[in-house]
């Protein structure tokens, strides 16, 4: 008796490291689909069905073969963790931060507004007496500076941290002396 080298180990790499790649471009797809990349979206949905394609022929080839549906499944749950990854480094987009704070934030806005963040602060109450909600609307790739300045601030403070799909500034327009909405780039 041999081992069979392709069917036993080469075959089911392939597949495991096909599913990888294509489970990766598939989550990105649906970031950049979500974000409004509009030719970006169609073309990583074009090779991660092609790739698809490629490892579920494999697998079908020889559905007698155990092993290819491990290394099948066990790519698809390494894909998604790549994905994600990927799209932590990415850092693709904006985000909006709501902080609630007790103490007042003066300081913390005033830094804010120097590193020309939109910020906007509202009074409130909560279950302990007056607060302060202040609204922060950064670039995602901006968010860990952004919690550090936060818990330098406060390390008690709680926030909440949203990805937003778009969102739009009303300024003034500088030739014109107009105002106008402007989309916030992405």
């Amino acid at each position: 008796m041999t081992f069979d080298i392709v069917g036993y180990l080469l075959m089911p790499l392939l597949i495991f490291y096909a599913r990888i790649l294509d489970v990766s471009v598939g989550t990105i797809r649906i970031i950049f689909v979500s974000k409004g990349f509009r030719l970006l979206a169609p073309l990583l949905g074009f090779i991660e069905v092609f790739i698809w394609i490629i490892a579920i022929n494999r697998l079908m080839g020889d559905a007698s073969n155990f092993i290819f549906y491990i290394a099948y499944a066990g790519g698809f749950a390494t894909g998604n963790l790549v994905g994600m990854l990927i799209e932590k480094k990415l850092s693709i987009g904006k985000v909006i931060i709501r902080l609630i704070s007790q103490k007042d934030p003066k300081n913390l806005i005033e830094d804010f507004k120097k590193l020309e963040y939109p910020v906007t602060v509202f009074n409130g109450e909560g279950n302990r007496g007056e607060v302060k909600l202040v609204f922060l609307i950064i670039q995602k790739k901006n968010l860990k500076k952004v919690i550090n300045m936060i818990d330098k601030f406060n390390p008690k403070a709680f926030y909440s941290i949203e990805d937003i799909a778009f969102a739009r500034e009303y300024k003034k327009n500088p030739d014109k002396g107009t105002r106008r909405f402007f989309p916030i780039q992405k």
